[in-house]
């Protein structure tokens, strides 16, 4: 099981993990389904280290609106990094993951397929700058959260509540 880690605790990490290689990566985490277990498991096969950044409940629902998210932030690190695959996780309040990034200069980065190319990604031009390695994996078709949220509402919805009985 991994440690959820404070953002100030991000400097002596870097230093504890020199000699391996570190893989970072980060997200909402909103109501983890297979689609993150996958990117998780996958970004984990890149080093020898996994660390991922969650996004704080403020940057969350700036990111994807109102409603979200579903679950605190505390619930989705502790979820996170209870996964084998996740070794450490930290929560950040910004939007993008710059910060993080600048303190603990992983070797390589990882985002999700559904990023076009790595320059639709913020943080890429940071990562390349010390030397690091941006990596996009594949998309796993049929899993999002927001897909996940659509079923929900629409499975039990009172108008389809009331044609069911």
């Amino acid at each position: 099981m991994g440690s959820v880690v404070q953002p100030s605790q991000l400097p002596q990490l870097r230093q504890s993990l020199r000699g391996k290689i570190m893989v970072f990566t980060n997200g909402c985490f909103d109501l983890l389904h297979l689609g993150h277990i996958k990117y998780l498991q996958q970004s984990k096969e890149l080093g020898d280290v996994l660390v991922g950044g969650v996004n704080s409940d403020t940057s969350t629902t700036a990111l994807k609106g109102p409603h979200r998210p579903l679950i605190g932030e505390g619930a989705r690190a502790e979820t996170i990094a209870a996964l084998g695959c996740v070794d450490y996780v930290v929560i950040f309040s910004e939007l993008t993951a710059e910060n993080v990034i600048s303190v603990l200069e992983p070797q390589v980065y990882v985002k999700g397929g559904d990023y076009a190319s790595e320059e639709d990604i913020p943080e890429s031009k940071l990562v390349r700058s010390y030397g690091g390695k941006v990596e996009l994996l594949t998309f796993v078709p049929g899993f999002s959260t927001s897909s996940i949220i659509e079923s929900i509402v629409e499975r039990y919805s009172p108008q389809k509540q009331t044609s069911q009985q």
